[in-house]
C-alpha cells in the first residue's frame, strides 16, 4: 500500500508506547492517588467515628446533667452537638456523666447547688466544669481554632445582647439574613 508520498505503509506503525507499559503506568498513578487520598483522610477518622457513638440516649443524659448544672433554658440541638464534640475530646464522657447523675440522684438534686459540693475532685469535677463552661462560652475548648456551637445562644452573650454587636455580614444581626435592614437616616446637606 502506497501513500501520497510514495512510502510503503503496509508495515505497522512503530510502537513508541507499548500498551502494557501505558496501562501499568496509569494503574500506578491511580493506586498512588488512592493511597495518598486514604492517608490524607486518616486524621479525620476520629472526628467521624465519635458521632457514631453519640446516640439520642447519650444526648438525653447530657441534657439531663446540663439542666442540673446550668440553671437556664438550654437548647437540645446545641446540647447534642456540644456533647458529641466533648465526647470526641473525652471518650470517657458518658461514664463521667453517669457518675455525675448518680451523685445528683443520690442527693435528689434539682439545681447544681444541691449536689456540686459532693462531686469529688478529679475527672468528674473537671467534666462538670467543662459542661458549664461550654454552655456559657458557646465553645468546648479554649483553643483558637475551637468550633463555636452557640455564639448567639451562649449564656454569656445574653446579658450583653442589647449592647454587644456580633461580627456579622448581616446588618440586622446574626442569623437574620432575610430581615429588613434598618433605614438610613437622612444625610445633612451643606
Amino acid at each position: 500500500m502506497l501513500t501520497a508520498r510514495g512510502t510503503d505503509m503496509s508495515d505497522s506503525y512503530p510502537d513508541d508506547c507499548p500498551t502494557a507499559f501505558s496501562l501499568t503506568r496509569r494503574r500506578d498513578v491511580l493506586v498512588g492517588g488512592l493511597l495518598f487520598g486514604a492517608i490524607a483522610a486518616l486524621p479525620t477518622l476520629p472526628a467521624v467515628a465519635a458521632p457514631a457513638l453519640w446516640s439520642d440516649e447519650a444526648a438525653a443524659r447530657f441534657m439531663e446533667i446540663s439542666s442540673l448544672l446550668v440553671p437556664h433554658r438550654l437548647k437540645a440541638e446545641i446540647g447534642s452537638r456540644m456533647g458529641a464534640a466533648m465526647m470526641a475530646l473525652n471518650p470517657a464522657l458518658l461514664q463521667q456523666i453517669d457518675g455525675l447523675l448518680s451523685i445528683a440522684r443520690a442527693k435528689n438534686a434539682r439545681v447544681v447547688e444541691d449536689f456540686f459540693a459532693d462531686v469529688p475532685d478529679g475527672p468528674l469535677k473537671d467534666t462538670a466544669l467543662a459542661i458549664i463552661s461550654a454552655w456559657y462560652l458557646g465553645v468546648v475548648t479554649g483553643a483558637p481554632d475551637a468550633e463555636v456551637f452557640a455564639y448567639e445562644y451562649a449564656l454569656m452573650y445574653g446579658p450583653t445582647r442589647d449592647v454587644m454587636t456580633i461580627p456579622s455580614y448581616a446588618i440586622s444581626g446574626p442569623n437574620r439574613w432575610t430581615a429588613d435592614a434598618p433605614p438610613l437616616s437622612n444625610m445633612p446637606e451643606f
